[in-house]
């Protein structure tokens, strides 16, 4: 799923070559991705587009007289942008919007129908898709502390709840954890303030350079290789490859449809954590110990 630093390289992207432009054209291939009905989305024809902006993981064209279009990539959604006569992306794009410097397309790779696109009127009909996160940048250790303990939950679930933290998914979680040597089964509310204060640091770190590593491989090109996994990540995606700062294998916590991954060494002093279904399988044989593996 696009996060923080993806979203905001497209963002930077989109204000270039839409700022000033007018939407001409607004084509559904797929119904289902429009979740809104009032205004109706054709009522966003011949409308200017005066900003682009980030809410969340959202990405929003706010066209003249308050009307915002919001896109919601979720897991396998993308953006492709095409100039004036460029070939279309295929049987994978589910909207167009069409201006006169190109078109815009959302595609969503697979057949799992996630990506949606909401048509409103008004910054209080758009403050209602909000789902409340602060961005770690806007905020102070204290206040990044009372909103990383709220609740008896896991340091990786309150960095990916967007009701806390705007932005925040899986990967960049895996590789913040990392950065600030916390395990992602840490409990929020039991952290210490020197740890909640390296969590916080190690946030604003992680996605700070990230955002502009996306940046500079970006150039001047449209992004369209936003992935969740990158060669360069410390942990996420790199399942017994060697951790860049101790050399151990990576691991990884397997769960519905996400996977954590973690070092042992950097992030839970050695301790192998119990994946539910290899741990419960295994039983006696499940090893306690990265060296245990060694």
């Amino acid at each position: 799923m696009p996060e923080l630093p993806d979203i905001a390289v497209y963002v930077e992207h989109l204000q270039a070559r839409l700022l000033g432009q007018v939407l001409r054209k607004v084509t559904l291939a797929n119904p289902f991705i429009l979740r809104t009905v009032e205004p109706p989305v054709a009522d966003a024809a011949s409308r200017r587009v005066d900003g682009v902006r980030r809410l969340g993981k959202r990405i929003v064209l706010a066209l003249e007289d308050e009307r915002f279009l919001v896109i919601h990539l979720m897991i396998a959604g993308r953006l492709r942008w095409r100039d004036a006569g460029g070939k279309p992306p295929g049987k994978i794009a589910l909207a167009s919007f069409v201006f006169d410097a190109g078109l815009l397309y959302l595609t969503e790779a697979g057949t799992k129908r996630r990506a949606s696109l909401h048509y409103v009127a008004g910054e209080a009909a758009l403050a209602a898709l909000d789902p409340g996160g602060i961005d770690v940048f806007a905020i102070d250790a204290a206040q990044f502390a009372e909103r990383v303990g709220r609740g008896n939950h896991t340091v990786k679930r309150a960095l990916t709840d967007p009701r806390l933290f705007s932005g925040i998914g899986n990967s960049y979680s895996d590789e913040i954890l990392h950065r600030a040597k916390l395990s992602p089964f840490a409990l929020g509310a039991k952290l210490t303030a020197a740890d909640s204060t390296r969590l916080h640091d190690a946030a604003k770190q992680v996605l700070a350079e990230w955002t502009q590593r996306l940046r500079e491989e970006t150039g001047a090109a449209f992004p369209d290789k936003v992935t969740a996994f990158h060669a360069e990540m410390a942990v996420h995606g790199r399942y017994g490859k060697p951790c860049p700062v101790c050399a151990a294998p990576v691991q990884r916590i397997v769960y519905a449809e996400n996977e954590s991954n973690y070092c042992a060494r950097c992030q839970t002093n050695g301790r192998l954590l119990a994946d539910r279904a290899l741990s419960r399988l295994l039983h006696d044989s499940w090893p306690k110990d990265i060296d245990q593996l060694l």
